[in-house]
């Protein structure tokens, strides 16, 4: 008897890649990335650029906020060095989100290219969805279902970009502005809807506290100060809980 064929070694991966991108089109970050790039499409249409170039950009930036920041300074004539470092400096806030997210992906043969993609496509959405998803799936799936869902949520904003792009004549400017609103909302109220643990609340509660104050100080880069000075908070907490026990 002839033995069995070897299974072809794309196919988990292509499997996997599938069963992310099926995960997209069920999460509810689809409908909030639709609305999400409306607002983006609309703004774009407004200020003159193709259809073609918002969806190139999308690809590029992937971030609905840096996009914003990138539209309105293009379109109001900033120098391109400007705009390069205003979309930098937006995009600083992802690290720490790549950083959380990779140990969940690298397993003991993994290769540092096979981490490019889903660092590149780290976004909010795909940073909740995926701390939810991921620990379910064998090491081996990781990447290639992480790149499906990111991939599919990408999907979600072009298809939201071509309605905002067609519909900007009727869409009424505090309703593109609300809709650009949806992500972050939606990010905060996931976010505490997986803090299942105290210091991860904690962290949560001081940054709701600290980030008002420093946006009403005008702090520069008040994301990451928000970030470092609300979870060193939550962590000195931890820490001292732990060493009183």
């Amino acid at each position: 008897m002839s033995p069995a064929p070897a299974e072809s070694p794309t196919r988990p991966s292509a499997a996997a890649f599938l069963a992310g991108l099926l995960a997209s089109f069920r999460s509810v970050f689809a409908l909030v990335l639709i609305g999400t790039y409306v607002g983006v499409g609309a703004l774009a249409h407004d200020f003159g650029f193709s259809l073609f170039w918002v969806m190139l950009s999308t690809v590029l930036v992937w971030a609905g906020p840096a996009q914003v920041i990138m539209i309105s300074a293009l379109g109001a004539g900033a120098p391109l060095f400007e705009v390069a470092l205003a979309v930098f400096l937006s995009a600083v806030r992802f690290l720490p989100m790549v950083v959380a997210l990779l140990p969940l992906l690298r397993g003991p043969h993994t290769r540092l290219r096979d981490l490019l993609v889903p660092a590149h496509f780290t976004a909010a959405s795909m940073w909740v969805e995926s701390f939810r998803l991921l620990p379910k799936l064998p090491q081996d799936e990781r990447i290639p279902f992480c790149n499906g869902l990111a991939i599919g949520f990408m999907l979600w904003g072009h298809v939201g970009s071509v309605i905002g792009f067609y519909l900007a004549a009727s869409l009424p400017t505090l309703l593109t502005a609300v809709l650009l609103f949806l992500t972050p909302m939606s990010f905060l109220l996931s976010t505490a809807q997986s803090s299942v643990t105290l210091v991860n609340r904690l962290a949560l509660a001081f940054g709701l506290v600290v980030s008002p104050v420093l946006t009403y100080l005008q702090v520069g880069l008040d994301l990451m100060w928000t970030g470092l000075i609300a979870g060193s908070a939550a962590y000195a907490v931890h820490r001292l809980r732990g060493a009183r026990r």
